[in-house]
């Protein structure tokens, strides 16, 4: 088989690089690092810790990001740098045989743009509704005949309701898609018009906003930093995110759950970097920008681990505290004792106590378990993490209104530019294309990318759209990223070529490719991400795929019902996870027909590229 792989020189390049630049190297680094710190950082990477030992998680989480994180993130800028074009383009030129990869990091940045921008409409209607005294997720409304709370909002929580009913509106199950809410439509319309004046004309105006959305966000961490170590219940909640328990990365899942944290934390597969790189300049030294921003990312989520569980061990201390005094106030009643008799500090004593003269009284009070590990070891992720558990506990803060601003103004901000990346790893490649870039201006190639992206996200805004989304959470943003993974460094280590990869990154950055890069790109890498991938799909083999819905009606309620997704549900992940990828071979397989046909002397007709 014929492989085709650009002839240009690396002087042409230097001679002649007419394409648009970056207004500065602090401009570039900052955007780079605004696309791979993102919500993730904050609400994903602190639940791995709180799932998998701890302190311990560190272990999978650097390995694999040593081994596999840091040596794709360098390949992808180097390779951007170098050949001067959006993803399409880059695996084109590498290879015809190659271009599928572009189109599938394309598919990919849609629908992942589709869905995070979903959750930056959320923080919206979240920010809107913070300028409320009291916040509205404080108190339960009181039902129709003002007698009392609204029974699904006193069986649950005042902020679990405003989450699943206000916010959401939730239906009790998936096969019910239930109306669109106009109030996500808006928020999700205000949130495209943002992204797209930011983007506007590419990185032209992105380089400009981007110095607010990534410095702000490190600003409010260090005040809630500062701030939640003085609250009660901060040390516990950190004791248990630094206390290592080695005996949880038995767990295979602890491993691929580190492997997926580092692609979705890093944006890998989704063609931004790619895209970015492609406007600096050819001299520039990527291997530095690989660690260092690497780096960067990896420091920023254990720097926001250290607020968050503040905050979590500051709630996990009030949950605590109100489990104690109701059972305090059962035990009095029961016995009939002074109500200061039993304090906080003397319960256990008394407990005790009682236990040993009055058994059977006690056992038939049947007083709750209190105890403070049991509220921590109630991980939770994502969405729950910050609508829920983080809105829960900033309601108890002194100035609460003033927290909830900045902390959702700190999350739009993480999700701005993390989402600035996304959209130019679609621009890039279509301007990429002449018929493009010289009959439609820039600015309507945004607002095409903008307006569609928009409407395709309406299903997020219905009843069953956070079902939805968790789905596309799920499987467009972890197997279809590590097969594009895969073929990128595959594509460049043995297609391209290693030695002229490695000599391209020499003329770039002047210092000669060591053993560690070689080795990774052309073996430790692609195995890596192979096990992976294997083990991914023995682990999912035979496992039927569940979700947890909020039905009011469920018995168990307020816990989510567990039920498993429809035949035809399950078949739309297999779809969602496999259509990037089955592009891969589908590009590759035209390319090797066409070139049968031409060797049979046959014309066959090839759109332009």
């Amino acid at each position: 088989m014929e492989v085709v792989v650009s002839k240009e020189s690396f002087a042409d390049i230097l001679e002649d690089d007419r394409r648009l630049k970056w207004e500065s190297k602090y401009q570039y680094s900052l955007s780079c690092v605004g696309f791979v710190v993102g919500l993730g950082n904050v609400w994903r990477f602190p639940y791995l810790c709180q799932t998998y030992g701890g302190g311990a998680f560190l272990i999978p989480y650097l390995i694999v990001l040593v081994l596999e994180g840091i040596p794709l993130f360098h390949l992808e800028l180097a390779i951007g740098q170098r050949l001067r074009k959006g993803s399409i383009g880059v695996w084109s030129t590498i290879s015809p045989y190659l271009g599928g990869v572009g189109y599938a990091t394309l598919m990919v940045s849609v629908l992942i743009s589709l869905y995070y921008n979903m959750i930056m409409a959320w923080v919206i209607y979240y920010f809107v509704n913070s300028f409320q005294k009291p916040l509205p997720w404080k108190n339960c409304p009181l039902n129709n005949s003002k007698t009392g709370p609204i029974e699904e909002c006193h069986q649950s929580t005042p902020a679990s309701y405003f989450w699943y009913r206000k916010t959401l509106n939730i239906t009790p199950d998936i096969t019910e898609s239930g109306s669109l809410q106009w109030w996500l439509i808006l928020s999700l319309a205000a949130s495209w018009i943002i992204v797209y004046i930011s983007v506007i004309r590419g990185i032209e105006t992105t380089g400009k906003v981007v110095y607010f959305a990534v410095l702000f966000p490190y600003i409010v961490l260090t005040i809630f930093l500062v701030y939640g170590l003085t609250l009660p219940g901060a040390i516990k909640g950190l004791s248990y995110l630094i206390t290592p328990n080695v005996d949880k990365l038995n767990n295979p899942r602890a491993w691929l759950d580190a492997s997926a944290q580092i692609f979705y934390s890093l944006s890998l597969g989704v063609g931004g970097h790619i895209a970015y790189s492609s406007y600096i300049s050819p001299k520039n030294d990527c291997e530095i920008d690989a660690i260092v921003i690497a780096a960067v990312d990896s420091l920023t989520s254990l720097y926001a681990s250290i607020p968050i569980f503040s905050l979590l061990g500051f709630q996990a201390n009030i949950d605590h505290e109100k489990c104690l005094d109701c059972n305090i106030k059962d035990i009095v009643t029961a016995f009939n004792l002074k109500e200061q008799s039993i304090t906080r500090t003397n319960y256990t004593i008394w407990v005790k106590t009682l236990n040993e003269k009055s058994p059977d009284k006690m056992t038939g009070l049947k007083l709750k378990n209190c105890d403070i590990e049991k509220y921590l070891d109630q991980t939770i992720s994502g969405t729950g993490l910050a609508f829920i558990v983080f809105t829960e506990a900033i309601v108890h803060l002194p100035g609460s209104v003033i927290w909830a601003i900045l902390f959702f103004v700190m999350l739009y901000s993480l999700g701005l530019s993390s989402m600035f990346g996304l959209v130019e790893s679609i621009l890039t490649p279509l301007l990429d294309f002449p018929i493009v870039a010289k009959s439609i201006p820039k600015e309507a190639v945004s607002g095409m990318i903008c307006l569609s992206c928009f409407l395709l996200a309406w299903i997020f805004a219905t009843g069953s759209g956070s079902y939805w989304l968790e789905i596309f959470d799920s499987y467009v943003a972890t197997l279809p990223l590590l097969v594009i993974a895969f073929f990128e460094v595959v594509g460049v280590a043995y297609v391209y070529g290693i030695k002229r990869f490695s000599n391209d990154v020499k003329l770039m950055t002047g210092r000669r490719v060591n053993f560690y890069w070689e080795a990774t790109w052309q073996i430790i890498t692609p195995l890596l991400m192979f096990t992976i991938f294997v083990a991914y799909i023995a682990l999912q083999t035979g496992i039927a795929e569940t979700y947890g819905a909020w039905n009011p009606n469920y018995e168990g309620f307020p816990a989510k019902e567990k039920k498993v997704y429809p035949r035809w549900v399950t078949g739309l992940t297999f779809l969602f996870s496999s259509l990037p990828c089955i592009v891969i071979p589908i590009v590759a397989i035209y390319h090797l027909v066409r070139t049968v046909l031409k060797r049979k002397g046959k014309q066959v007709l090839h759109p332009s590229n």
